[in-house]
C-alpha cells in the first residue's frame, strides 16, 4: 500500500465530515439567514427617511426608532380598526343567520319543489359526523395555532431588531465592510449599496402606488354596492393585496366578500368577480408596466424574478425578488460593454414579412438570371 494512501483517505473523510457539518449547519440556520436577508431589505427601505433625519442633525439611532415607531403605530392602528370592524360584522352575521337560512330554504323549496324546514336542517347539521370531527380537530389544533402565532411574533421581532441595527449602524457597517477591501473594491461596494437603496425604495413606491389604485377601484365598487365600512375595506384590499405576496389577493378579497354577504348574498358574488377581473388587469397590464418603470427592469424579467423568488424562498423570495434583481441588473450594467446600434430598419421593426418575401424572390430571380447568362456564355 502506498504511504500517501492513508493520508489521502483521512483527508477525504475529513473533507466529507466538514461538508456534512456545513450542510447540517446551513439547514439549521436557513430560517435565521432568511430573517436577516428580509431585515436587510427592510433597512434599505427606510434608509432614505433615516438619512434625511440624520442629515438635519438627529442621531441615527433616534431617527431609526422614530421611523419604526411610526410604522408600528400605523400598522397596529390599522389592525385594531379592522379587528373591531370584523368583530362587529361577525356579530351582525350571527344574529341574522336564521334569517339568511330561512331565505335560502325558501328559495330551495320554491326552485326544487321540496319541503325543507329550518329545524330539520339544523338537526341534520348538528348531528352530522363531519361537524363532530371538525370540533374535535379544532379543539386539538388550538395549541398548534397558538404555537404558530407565537413563532410568527418571535420571527417578526427578530426581523425588526436586525433591521433596526442595520439602519441605525449603517455607516459603521459600511466602514467595517470597506476596511477589509482595497480602495477600488470599496467604491464598488458603496455603489452597490446606493443602488440597492434606490431600487428598494422604487419597488416600495410602485407597491404603494398600486395599493392606492387598487384601493380606489375597490372603494368605488363598495360604494356602488353600499357595503359598510367601504373606506376601511378599500385600504385593507390595497395594502394586503400588494404587500403580502402570493396569497395576499385572496386574503384581501375574503373580508369584503364576507361583509358584502351580510348586506346581500349576491353582492358577495359581485365582489368576487370584481376581485378576479381586477387581479388579471393588475397582473398583466398595470404591474408589469409600473414595476418596470420604478425599478427599471423588463416586465418579463420582473414576472420571472417573482416566480423564481417564490420557488427559492417562498413568500419572502417573492417579496424581495424584484428589488434584488433590479439591484443586480443595475450594478452589472456598469461592467457590460455596450456598442452603438447600426441604423437598420429591422432594429425598429419596420421590415414586414411581405417585404422580406419580395426581397428573397428578387434575389432568387437575379441569381437565376445570372446562371442563365453563364450557361449562354458557355
Amino acid at each position: 500500500m502506498p504511504r500517501w494512501l492513508p493520508r489521502a483517505m483521512v483527508l477525504a473523510l475529513a473533507l466529507y465530515a466538514c461538508f456534512q457539518l456545513g450542510d447540517w449547519a446551513f439547514h439549521q440556520l436557513v430560517g435565521l439567514l432568511v430573517n436577516i436577508l428580509l431585515a436587510f431589505f427592510l433597512a434599505l427601505a427606510i434608509e432614505p427617511a433615516v438619512g434625511r433625519m440624520a442629515a438635519r442633525g438627529m442621531r441615527r439611532g433616534l431617527a431609526t426608532f422614530l421611523v419604526f415607531f411610526g410604522v408600528l403605530a400605523v400598522g397596529i392602528g390599522f389592525v385594531v380598526l379592522l379587528g373591531s370592524m370584523l368583530a362587529g360584522q361577525i356579530v351582525d352575521m350571527v344574529e341574522n343567520f336564521p334569517k339568511y337560512l330561512d331565505s335560502l330554504i325558501n328559495w330551495i323549496n320554491q326552485t326544487f319543489h321540496t319541503e325543507l324546514s329550518r329545524v330539520e336542517v339544523q338537526d341534520s347539521v348538528l348531528k352530522s359526523d363531519w361537524l363532530q370531527k371538525y370540533v374535535q380537530n379544532s379543539a386539538t389544533g388550538v395549541l398548534d395555532v397558538s404555537a404558530t402565532v407565537l413563532g410568527g411574533l418571535f420571527r417578526l421581532l427578530t426581523i425588526f431588531l436586525f433591521a433596526f441595527y442595520f439602519a441605525a449602524d449603517g455607516p459603521r457597517l459600511r466602514r467595517s465592510l470597506c476596511s477589509v477591501l482595497p480602495p477600488a473594491r470599496q467604491a464598488e461596494v458603496l455603489r452597490a449599496w446606493e443602488i440597492a437603496v434606490d431600487k428598494t425604495g422604487g419597488y416600495l413606491y410602485s407597491r404603494g402606488l398600486m395599493a392606492l389604485i387598487s384601493g380606489v377601484a375597490h372603494f368605488v365598487l363598495f360604494e356602488i354596492l353600499d357595503v359598510p365600512y367601504a373606506p376601511a375595506l378599500a385600504v385593507w384590499v390595497g395594502l394586503v393585496s400588494q404587500f403580502i405576496p402570493t396569497i395576499g389577493t385572496y386574503l384581501a378579497g375574503a373580508l369584503p366578500m364576507l361583509i358584502a354577504f351580510t348586506v346581500n348574498p349576491w353582492y358577495a358574488l359581485w365582489v368576487l368577480g370584481f376581485v378576479v377581473v381586477y387581479q388579471q388587469f393588475e397582473n398583466y397590464v398595470l404591474q408589469p408596466k409600473l414595476t418596470s418603470k420604478t425599478v427599471d427592469i423588463h416586465p418579463a424579467v420582473a414576472f420571472g424574478s417573482v416566480i423564481a423568488g417564490t420557488a427559492l424562498l417562498g413568500a419572502v423570495g417573492a417579496l424581495i425578488a424584484i428589488p434584488a434583481v433590479a439591484t443586480l441588473q443595475a450594478f452589472l450594467g456598469a461592467y457590460v460593454k455596450r456598442y452603438d446600434v447600426m441604423d437598420d430598419p429591422r432594429v425598429h421593426g419596420h421590415r414586414r414579412y411581405g417585404e422580406a418575401v419580395v426581397a428573397r424572390l428578387q434575389k432568387a430571380l437575379q441569381h437565376k438570371k445570372e446562371n442563365q447568362n453563364t450557361d449562354g456564355d458557355a
